[in-house]
């Protein structure tokens, strides 16, 4: 799709103009679906397919009133925060059963598999990125762009128009808060993956 449509289709939808979201999504799948296999990747333990998730992800926003995103780059981070909630809330909904929810007797062995502990930390990094999008929301921006999009730090630097070196700047300290966030939440933080440029 040429920019200038991408452009077009962006804007109808953030003028929430009827089925706009839904041609703007049908138009980012192929990004939207790479996002999805990113975010599993993270958890190993989920069974979820990307495709599941993404048509998931589709009906949250769609179900959604508002939502701000004025270009390509801050669509894609408003779905990968959504995609992220959605997956914190499978974890959460998982856990429950174990926990007896859903009780039933089984033989299958009962240790814990090292998958866990990384589908708790992916609810960590959710909750502590809630709280830096409360104290910081351009820093929250930043992770959303550069962890979980998969942006350099020039793109972000576009999108946010200011310079790539204050991004830098921005990207370490939110690397900086959102350790001590998941520390004084007794979460072990995880390498963060993206490393710079």
């Amino acid at each position: 799709m040429l920019q200038e449509q991408l452009e077009a289709l962006i804007r109808s939808a953030e003028q929430g103009e009827a089925g706009s979201r839904e041609r703007l999504f049908a138009a980012l799948y192929g990004e939207l679906h790479r996002l999805a296999q990113r975010e599993l990747r993270r958890s190993p333990l989920l069974t979820l397919s990307p495709t599941t998730l993404l048509h998931e992800t589709y009906l949250n926003l769609s179900s959604r009133q508002s939502g701000s995103f004025p270009d390509r780059a801050r669509f894609l981070a408003y779905a990968s925060r959504a995609m992220r909630g959605l997956l914190i809330d499978y974890l959460r909904s998982r856990r429950a059963q174990k926990r007896g929810a859903a009780f039933e007797i089984t033989s299958l062995p009962t240790e814990t598999p090292d998958g866990a502990a990384v589908d708790e930390q992916l609810e960590g990094i959710g909750e502590a990125l809630e709280l830096l999008g409360t104290d910081e929301p351009r820093l929250a921006q930043i992770v959303d762009l550069k962890y979980f999009c998969g942006f350099s730090f020039a793109e972000i630097a576009g999108v946010l128009g200011v310079s790539e070196r204050t991004v830098q700047r921005d990207w370490d300290k939110a690397r900086i808060l959102l350790r001590r966030y998941l520390e004084a939440n007794g979460c072990t933080p995880i390498a963060d993956g993206a490393g710079r440029g």
